[in-house]
């Protein structure tokens, strides 16, 4: 109890020393954005490459705001000499970040022997793009390419894809209830421990608003579906390599 009283104090003590430590123009950016939109919960700010600007993650959107709180920008930050959106790039980090703390045991994997890339999809049982992608999922293993799947209902909770994606997570055999499922059957109705709530809020916080959502292993977004060769085209060029670990 002692010791949980003076961790108390010490948060209580440490909380607005934090807020008195931040740079003036980064209270000044957030007063701006809180006050225009009260519920906004702030990931970071920091440094942005606009002159004048900070740039603020809020969940899956990046917004650039002056340092005097006066002026906001939403949109993209693209350099053009380098023909690089800034944007996106910065999105991917932060993507990668919370995609990578999703544990090997909360997805579905299927994977080649000896995989090159590894994609992570956030996938509907009942999605049409995302049964033609499971439908040649032994062309994308054979190309080397891991598919990692995590839910996202696109109806949301309380919905019959919803109580589906349940059904297969709770089957003893969920590769082979996922493949059922793709391919149209309808999987045996059963209630466990189960991610699918964390896996429809991680894809709400990393900008998921359709199926297939597809992640490359450095975060960015790739998108919806690809052809087994266009998926492998697309991760060579960008140059991603795989495991899980790197």
């Amino acid at each position: 109890m002692k010791r949980i009283l003076c961790l108390s104090l010490a948060l209580a003590v440490l909380a607005p020393l934090a807020q008195a430590a931040e740079k003036p123009e980064d209270a000044a950016v957030r007063k701006a954005l809180t006050d225009l939109v009260p519920q906004a919960k702030i990931d970071s700010i920091e440094a942005s490459p606009l002159p004048g600007y900070r740039q603020v993650i809020v969940g899956s959107q990046m917004v650039y705001i002056s340092e005097d709180g006066k002026y906001m920008l939403q949109g993209t930050l693209y350099d053009a000499p380098a023909k690089r959106d800034l944007t996106a790039a910065r999105l991917a980090v932060d993507h990668k970040r919370k995609v990578d703390a999703v544990p090997l045991n909360r997805r579905i994997v299927f994977a080649p022997d000896k995989p090159k890339y590894k994609i992570t999809v956030f996938t509907d049982i009942d999605c049409g793009y995302c049964r033609k992608l499971h439908s040649q999922i032994a062309e994308y293993n054979k190309r080397g390419i891991e598919v990692d799947y995590l839910f996202f209902p696109r109806s949301g909770p309380n919905s019959p894809s919803f109580d589906k994606a349940i059904s297969v997570w709770c089957a003893k055999d969920r590769n082979a209830a996922f493949t059922a499922a793709k391919a149209g059957k309808t999987p045996t109705p059963a209630k466990c421990d189960n991610p699918i709530a964390e896996d429809y809020k991680l894809g709400a916080e990393v900008g998921v608003d359709g199926t297939p959502t597809i992640f490359a292993p450095d975060g960015t977004k790739i998108g919806g579906y690809l052809s087994p060769d266009q998926m492998l085209a697309k991760l060579q060029t960008l140059g991603t390599a795989t495991l899980a670990g790197n």
